[in-house]
């Protein structure tokens, strides 16, 4: 064998065992140190705690609220007089005017000529009192003066008892006129147009006090009466846009804040707006707040309904079933996936149907491939096929978000080995083919390492060629 030829054969030699390291390193990463795929464990979560459609889920920016008149008027009654009927129950549509409830005429009437009758009494006592007066001050004349003095105190009494009777008849005169005026009008109004509500019976209004005995609330425009709590009180400003969401449908309608009520507001059992804890100590106040919408097109007494601060926010798409974020959706060429578990626990790439896209919020519908029990991983540049899903993130053996070179790309770069490659090109670059060096001869193989490494290089070195020689022998030798 010739010199050159033992170098060439050392080079190839080399060349291979390159080639085998290289492709070991790459087996190792394929396997993932050296173990199976199936023994990597990547974190998965469920769709349903990763999905971003609304279906009005309250937010610390969300508030009940429930549509009421726009005024509502206490009926009171005078609790001197007896209610003969409520003409008026719950519900009932009323107009102004309307009579509501009736007084007992037959008891206003026996007040009324008992009220005569005492003023008659006192006129006549009255009477007498003068005449007794002036029979007094005849006697007084003739009697000594021990007599005289007597006969003043008497006089002095009954002037007394004349000016109380006078004034208790200015009095029941009084009384009597607003009895007169009960007898035409024995029957209470209602003051504006509206519907009843909370109508008490006389025996209800004797237990709990008081002189409202029913409340009209006002019919045609309506005002949302909302609450909110102590520890969200930031949020609710009078003047604030708000958004008011219907809980029946997609409706929705732009208002504003018009009034804050800062006195808490009286919780109970069936409140809607209670927080259900009967300590004290234990619960946070809630005050009321009251939005007037653009419109009221769609809206009914007592609806309820979901008031959020307007911050911009698209009302446009109504987001429901699955939507992503984005950055979970992967490219298979024009092909969209995720990493998803199958029905043995392991990694598999889930082919989804992308619908509507939120630009701004940054998600995007699915509407086929995934259903809200399923189970997805957030890419990442390591995942493979038949890799196994967990739900500890302890137990992971891919970090999840670790993205690398960006995995939705169309190209494939599975194992994230694109930065380290060989092509068995030497260190000018030019390509060493194994199969054309086996096959050429001493003359050609000198020819093709005269242009790989240059003439130059080797005029320099042609007086040690033979040492050069020798010690290649002595390596391939070794």
């Amino acid at each position: 064998m010739t010199t050159k030829k033992r170098i060439c054969t050392v080079i190839i030699v080399l060349v291979i065992v390159c080639t085998v390291c290289v492709g070991g390193f790459f087996v190792w990463k394929k396997t993932g140190k050296g173990g199976s795929k199936s023994s990597q464990k990547v974190y998965v979560q469920k769709v349903s705690s990763l999905n971003t459609a609304s279906d009005f889920k309250l937010s610390n920016r969300s508030f009940l609220g429930v549509v009421e008149a726009q005024e509502s008027v206490d009926v009171k009654y005078d609790s001197s007089k007896t209610v003969a009927e409520i003409l008026v129950k719950n519900g009932d549509s009323v107009k102004k005017g309307d009579k509501l409830l009736t007084y007992d005429v037959e008891a206003i009437n026996l007040q009324l000529e008992q009220a005569k009758l005492e003023v008659e009494r006192l006129q006549n006592e009255i009477a007498s009192n003068k005449s007794q007066i002036a029979e007094l001050e005849k006697e007084k004349k003739n009697a000594d003066q021990d007599a005289a003095v007597s006969y003043t105190t008497q006089i002095l009494s009954l002037q007394s008892d004349n000016a109380k009777n006078e004034y208790d008849i200015k009095a029941k005169n009084v009384e009597i006129k607003k009895l007169e005026a009960s007898t035409k009008n024995a029957y209470v109004t209602a003051s504006i147009d509206g519907t009843v509500k909370n109508v008490k019976t006389v025996d209800k209004l004797q237990q709990d006090g008081g002189d409202v005995i029913m409340q009209i609330t006002e019919e045609g425009d309506y005002r949302i009466k909302g609450r909110f709590n102590e520890q969200n009180s930031k949020d609710i400003m009078q003047g604030a846009s708000v958004i008011v969401k219907s809980r029946l449908d997609d409706s929705t309608w732009k208002g504003e804040i018009t009034s804050v009520d800062t006195s808490p507001q009286k919780n109970s059992g069936d409140d809607i707006y209670s927080f259900g804890s009967s300590d004290e100590m234990s619960q946070s106040s809630n005050y009321a707040f009251y939005v007037k919408p653009e419109n009221f097109d769609g809206l009914m007494l007592g609806q309820h309904v979901l008031i959020e601060i307007d911050n911009g926010q698209d009302t446009s798409i109504n987001k429901t079933g699955i939507w992503l974020y984005s950055d979970f959706i992967c490219k298979d060429g024009k092909k969209n996936y995720v990493w998803a578990k199958d029905k043995d626990g392991k990694i598999e790439k889930r082919y989804v149907e992308i619908g509507q896209k939120d630009e701004d919020n940054g998600d995007c519908e699915i509407k086929s491939g995934l259903e809200k029990g399923d189970y997805i991983a957030y890419p990442d540049k390591s995942i493979e096929e038949g890799m196994t899903a967990t739900t500890n993130e302890a137990d992971v053996s891919v970090q999840p978000n670790d993205l690398g070179t960006n995995d939705n790309s169309d190209a494939d770069t599975e194992g994230g080995d694109e930065d380290i490659a060989f092509d068995g090109s030497g260190e000018d670059g030019m390509a060493i083919d194994e199969d054309m060096l086996a096959s050429m001869t001493d003359e050609e193989i000198e020819e093709y390492f005269n242009k790989l490494y240059g003439e130059e290089e080797n005029a320099e070195n042609a007086d040690g060629e033979n040492a050069d020689a020798a010690d290649a022998d002595a390596a391939f030798a070794e």
